[in-house]
């Protein structure tokens, strides 16, 4: 569900009572007083915060002396200047109000949390305790909202003094906002409230003097080189794709946003990337770690290429005919149950030892000192870029010189993988040449697009002839022949696809890449024999 409200810093809640006593019962939206209560909320995270990392806090509420609790899972949002916050919000009952009672039970907040955490222990961060008197709100004589005056007393886990917040939060559905707002600003100059800048969970985080940030795992390598030269450009490329890895991890354990998955395998594929392109400028402790990015990336590359699948089915779905829509129910609840057994795979894998050793090795490799032996990471970085971009250019023409009429799937692919490599190696070294290798690089994105599509539907052919042929899977006649109707979908869509390709190719390879290269070369500083090639 979604949480609108207004979030407003109050000098004295008395103020704001005695304003919502006194308003009008004949307006357009009407004031009764409600419950008063007394509420305490225990706030939770690993001590690497990876739940704020995923975009959420952790909070779970008693009311009163009840032994019952509630647990939320609420989103990160920045505040704004008329006090109005927009969140997610993912609620579960409790027996018992305890993160204990929490991680042994099933429910959307349970599943998530563990997700995220893995084998991390929650910890406690801080406690806000507060006396909330509410006014239901109502509109037109309908149910709108509510009007809390919360005094809070916020206390860290770590320390036995509290810190005073009084607060005025008007949540109101999403639809009522507009009709909502004039009453708002009313009571805002009425009782001098002013926009909180900050939600509890923040004035917490500022009292316990905690900092959230992302765990100083990468930090730079101690280099005695200039910062112009190919080692000082591979040990920073090589570390900002390290920390865009880690940081998407969190995300990609709770799995609510596909994208936080796909930016996670983006980012261990361009790390492999950087490790091949910088070879021989980096230490082999860094470099050796290869193969185990390209485990963590087949990993996630299994749930990925689900969600892509299932994205597309949905879109299909709903622009198919009624009766073929009814007969692909079965194959999403199959690809829906597939990709919930992939994620359990994916979570055991991130949550392994094998991963954490990755991890701490990879962390440990790029805190040490570069061995002066590494000779070669002293030459300059304009001497040794166009060798390593040249390299994979001449690689990625060669793939594309062997696409004929006939090109089987493998050879769009190869083309795919090689113009990725081009690609990354560019944008790595796209500091060097400035606009000129931004240029081709937006060329490259058009035709990886466009290979990208393509190899997306080679793959669901391939899984939808799986899954009709496969005797363990019980699709009926219907359903298997709805999935042809999509296959060939597939198939007429790589036919397009393909014919796409020949003009996006020789954008890239065609004037666009001759001007880089003669750019390349101009900047090239002068060899010791006075030439300039």
């Amino acid at each position: 569900m979604r949480e609108t409200e207004w979030q407003f810093d109050a000098v004295d809640l008395r103020t704001v009572a005695r304003s919502l006593d006194d308003r009008p019962a004949d307006g357009t939206v009407q004031v009764r007083p409600d419950e008063a209560v007394t509420q305490t909320d225990l706030y939770f995270d690993t001590d690497d915060h990876r739940i704020h990392r995923a975009g959420y806090a952790l909070r779970i509420r008693r009311i009163g002396r009840r032994q019952r609790g509630e647990a939320t899972l609420k989103s990160l949002s920045a505040g704004s200047s008329s006090g109005l916050r927009d969140r997610r919000e993912v609620t579960q009952g409790l027996e018992r109000a305890g993160i204990e009672e929490l991680l042994a039970s099933d429910g959307p907040v349970s599943g998530r949390v563990r997700a995220v955490a893995g084998r991390k222990p929650l910890l406690a961060l801080f406690t806000v305790r507060t006396r909330r008197r509410s006014f239901a709100l109502t509109l037109d004589d309908d149910a709108a909202g509510v009007v809390a005056l919360d005094d809070s007393a916020i206390a860290p886990a770590s320390a036995s003094a509290t810190t005073r917040l009084r607060r005025v939060e008007i949540e109101v559905d999403p639809t009522a906002v507009v009709a909502v707002q004039p009453f708002v600003e009313e009571l805002r100059t009425a009782a001098g409230l002013q926009s909180a800048t900050l939600s509890k969970y923040e004035a917490g985080l500022l009292v316990a003097d905690l900092k959230p940030t992302e765990p100083n795992r990468f930090a730079p390598i101690v280099d005695d080189t200039d910062d112009t030269t190919i080692g000082a450009v591979a040990v920073e490329v090589v570390r900002r794709q390290f920390a865009a890895f880690l940081a998407r991890e969190p995300g990609t354990r709770l799995g609510d946003d596909i994208e936080e998955l796909h930016d996670m395998r983006v980012a261990s594929r361009r790390l492999r990337a950087a490790l091949s392109l910088f070879d021989e400028f980096l230490p082999p402790r860094i470099t050796k770690l290869g193969d185990e990015l390209r485990w963590i990336g087949d990993t996630l590359g299994e749930v990925r290429d689900l969600d892509v699948q299932l994205e597309q089915l949905t879109i299909w779905r709903d622009d198919a005919a009624d009766e073929d829509r009814a007969a692909l129910d079965p194959l999403r609840e199959l690809l829906d149950r597939q990709r919930g057994e992939a994620r359990v795979r994916m979570l055991t894998a991130l949550d392994s030892r094998r991963y954490e050793a990755f991890v701490d090795r990879f962390a440990r490799a790029l805190r040490a000192p570069l061995p002066r032996s590494l000779a070669q990471r002293a030459t300059p970085a304009l001497d040794a870029a166009p060798g390593l971009i040249d390299v994979r250019f001449r690689a990625f023409r060669k793939a594309g010189k062997r696409l004929g009429p006939d090109a089987q799937p493998a050879g769009y692919h190869r083309l795919r993988i090689r113009g990725k490599r081009l690609r990354y190696a560019l944008e790595f070294l796209s500091d060097l040449y400035d606009d000129q290798a931004r240029s081709l690089i937006k060329r490259l994105v058009a035709l990886q697009d466009i290979l990208g599509a393509h190899q997306d539907a080679d793959v669901a052919i391939r899984r939808l002839r799986g899954l009709a042929t496969d005797t363990d899977v019980a699709l009926d006649t219907a359903t298997v022949f709805a999935m042809g109707e999509i296959a060939e979908r597939y198939r007429r869509s790589m036919v397009d696809l393909r014919a796409q390709v020949p003009k996006a190719d020789a954008r890239v390879s065609g004037k666009s890449w001759r001007a880089f290269a003669k750019v390349t070369g101009q900047k090239r500083p002068p060899s010791a024999d006075g030439d300039n090639e």
